[in-house]
């Protein structure tokens, strides 16, 4: 999480927006989105030239000779009106074109954006502010999460903010790998790309030193479609700020006819909109054979049945209802899920993940496309605390079970001996299937109930009798006082 301090500052950046007009909480984070993009676009260029002094190579140019005032650092020191021509007529065109080539994701969806702000003085305060704040990695991370919490509305809005500690964990559960081709397909602001970029950083440092790794990891790995335009500049920008040259960001309706993906990526991470339903006609027909339904979250599990390769991985946050719904589209997705593909594990989220949002309680289900079967033993964790607490507000605390629930997934063999009573156990097949593929973990946690012991009757009312002589003794002697 950003600190006080920053907070402040994004505060005080985010109220020079406010009152100079632009009220919109979309467009604010979209118009600091651009000009957070020209900044670390200068902040990479100053890294590539000291590496290069270092190295002695060529360092990668954004900027040519030519175009140097573009560059956050020098058009910072221009008074304002001279500030605000160069930004707006010359810096703003030039990252709206910044990948020449018309097909990339980014060139795409900058041709819509549009330069808001009014004034050159109101410029010159953002400016000041952003200049303000700190930009390494993980805070710009944090920065843009708190950006997103200040959508306070529900649904529409909040559909595409998953905490970013949800999204880190969800990622390391299922571990991408250089050759992953990986999607979300309802991105939103890309959170869950950026997520699984981290990792891979983190964790395979021959990304940087294979070419062919490096080229894929560019412009074929990461896969991301969206309904709103403005997200998908937003999360098209942010993929870019994480050195992902070209993100594979479309404007797509995931579950409509005209997506025809099939069979082409190896691993899904994504929380879907589960807010609504839709209109059939619209539906893929292949989805609807999986399950009939104008549920969203539904169609979804359908859909990445239908878009993972054979052993494809998928982490999803799904609704409570998914799990134990008695419908019969709730049951054939489930069934699809156990008999023809391998479920690994149902992770229960308390309810307050998502506020102030929505208090909706979740799940994160794992599996794998098999397309054959392959789903024994299913593993399920019942987590209480994700290290914050669970009201509208949000803050840090200590319980947080996510450590543990990373260490339990990752050592799986030491899981088969534990009792129902316990944070985690394995639930067999067999057992999930008499119960209509029910996967709500209520429906196999055990509580044990500690007995208590309580005193005889005619103790108890001995009790309550000394009880009541001792305050009549204490009565009496109130009113002695007072005569």
């Amino acid at each position: 999480m950003i600190t006080g301090e920053i907070r402040s500052k994004v505060d005080k950046i985010w109220e020079i927006f406010w009152t100079g007009g632009i009220t919109n909480p979309l467009s604010v984070i979209e118009q600091f989105t651009y000009l957070i993009f020209i900044k670390s676009l200068d902040d990479k260029q100053i890294r590539e030239e000291k590496n290069s002094m270092i190295l002695g190579l060529e360092p990668k140019r954004y900027f040519s000779d030519d175009e140097q005032i573009l560059r956050w650092s020098n058009f910072k020191e221009l008074e304002a009106q001279e500030m605000f021509d160069v930004v707006s007529n010359r810096v703003f065109p030039f990252i709206k074109n910044l990948n020449g080539d018309n097909e990339s994701s980014f060139s795409k969806y900058m041709k819509e954006a549009i330069f808001q702000i009014p004034t050159p003085q109101m410029l010159e305060k953002i400016v000041t502010g952003i200049e303000t704040l700190e930009f390494e990695r993980d805070v710009k991370g944090d920065l843009y999460e708190y950006l997103l919490s200040k959508l306070a509305t529900s649904g529409t809005n909040g559909q595409f903010r998953t905490p970013r500690h949800i999204i880190d964990m969800m990622v390391k559960l299922v571990k991408p790998d250089p050759q992953d081709i990986i999607i979300d397909p309802a991105c939103g602001t890309s959170g869950f790309l950026v997520g699984a970029e981290e990792y891979l950083k983190k964790n395979h440092e021959e990304i940087f030193t294979s070419e062919s790794l490096k080229e894929h990891f560019q412009n074929e790995m990461f896969y991301g479609n969206d309904m709103d335009t403005t997200m998908l500049r937003i999360g098209a920008m942010n993929m870019m700020l994480h050195d992902v040259d070209n993100p594979n960001i479309d404007y797509k309706d995931s579950l409509s006819k005209s997506n025809t993906d099939e069979e082409k990526y190896t691993l899904v991470l994504a929380n879907p909109p589960f807010t609504g339903s839709l209109d059939l006609e619209g539906v893929a027909n292949n989805l609807l054979k999986v399950t009939k339904t104008k549920k969203t979250e539904l169609l979804f599990l359908a859909l990445m049945l239908r878009i993972l390769k054979k052993g494809g991985r998928c982490a999803v946050i799904v609704p409570d209802g998914v799990l134990f719904g008695a419908s019969k589209a709730h049951k054939q997705i489930r069934k699809e899920i156990i008999e023809n593909n391998k479920l690994q594990g149902v992770i229960s989220m308390p309810s307050g993940v998502f506020k102030p949002y929505a208090g909706v309680s979740t799940a994160i289900l794992l599996f794998t496309k098999t397309g054959i079967g392959g789903t024994d033993n299913v593993w399920f964790y019942d987590m209480k605390a994700d290290g914050y607490s669970l009201d509208d507000k949000r803050t840090e605390i200590e319980e947080n079970d996510i450590p543990d629930i990373l260490e339990r997934y990752e050592n799986l063999e030491n899981e088969k001996d534990r009792k129902r009573t316990e944070k985690s156990f394995f639930v067999p097949k067999e057992e999930i299937v008499e119960n209509d593929y029910d996967l709500s973990i209520n429906k196999y946690k055990e509580i044990e109930y500690e007995e208590i012991v309580y005193e005889k009757p005619e103790v108890i009312i001995g009790k309550i009798k000394e009880l009541e002589k001792e305050i009549a003794l204490g009565l009496e002697e109130l009113e002695g006082l007072m005569e």
